[in-house]
């Protein structure tokens, strides 16, 4: 009975077994109830339902590059409060509260890495910071990462997940769509490659900006990519939306995206299009359109 009194050790006073916080996920879409660790060894992919679950920043650098930044850029910069801006908290008292949450100083990371030994620049949004949304400090380190590749003569990879411009900072938010885009608008003519890797959501000011302005834009399955939210648009139409509206899928198949890739299959994806592409930027009858 040696082991009944092992089983009686571990109920807790509800007689429910106390299994520690953190060993167990839930998938948002089927409902499987998935072990931690095996769901980490999948990259955050449900094995019932194929959901991907939303990741960061770090989990990215592990999935895409060969061992992380080999230099990172601009790592302290930060927003400020211009506007003074207060709703039910202060602007400054989100941002301390974003940094001390993530670790970081901002909802981007920008740096030199390499992917399959392939040296490029890399910018990744990570949606746990203020949900991944574009103040001037995001603005700017993504406008500096493309000025980065511009000046190394490397191919560009931004990774988006944003609920788009940050409205704490009103004007100096929506100056970032125009700063990012033009300087997309140098690498182009640099003859340099840009992809977009778009994750679930990307939505707002991002959409309306980098996030769509790839020589290729590849989407993760399933994510919500737009610029309204889909409950916006009903409500301003007056009509029912098409069936997966706004989803990877849907964008496809209407030529918003040009590829859906897995994330398990994202890192060989960017490379059989660096294989392709990379280069062919330079003559303007083989550039990618």
């Amino acid at each position: 009975m040696g082991w009944f009194k092992k089983v009686r050790r571990t109920l807790g006073s509800g007689g429910k077994l106390d299994v520690p916080k953190g060993l167990w996920s839930k998938c948002d879409q089927c409902g499987e109830i998935i072990y931690r660790k095996e769901l980490e060894a999948q990259s955050h992919i449900c094995s019932k339902c194929g959901f991907h679950f939303r990741i960061g920043i770090t989990d990215y650098l592990e999935i895409l590059t060969d061992g992380g930044f080999l230099e990172e850029f601009d790592v302290k910069l930060r927003s400020k409060d211009p506007l003074g801006f207060v709703d039910s908290k202060k602007y400054t008292d989100r941002l301390k509260a974003a940094q001390a949450k993530t670790d970081m100083f901002e909802a981007v990371r920008c740096g030199l890495v390499e992917i399959d030994g392939r040296k490029l620049i890399l910018s990744v949004l990570d949606f746990s910071f203020l949900g991944g949304s574009m103040g001037s400090a995001v603005g700017e380190k993504i406008a500096r990462a493309t000025q980065q590749a511009i000046k190394r003569k490397l191919p560009l990879v931004i990774v988006s997940a944003s609920g788009g411009a940050r409205m704490q900072e009103g004007i100096l938010s929506l100056m970032q769509l125009a700063k990012t885009s033009a300087r997309l608008a140098e690498l182009r003519a640099a003859g340099l490659l840009f992809i977009s890797v778009i994750t679930h959501p990307t939505t707002g000011g991002v959409t309306a900006s980098f996030a769509m302005l790839g020589d290729v834009n590849v989407a993760e399955p399933g994510a919500l990519i737009g610029f309204a939210g889909p409950r916006v648009i009903m409500e301003t139409i007056g009509q029912e939306l098409p069936e997966g509206f706004q989803r990877s899928e849907f964008l496809l198949e209407r030529g918003f995206i040009d590829v859906i890739a897995s994330r398990n299959e994202l890192k060989q994806t960017l490379t059989t299009l660096f294989n392709h592409l990379d280069g062919a930027g330079t003559d303007p009858e083989t550039a990618p359109n």
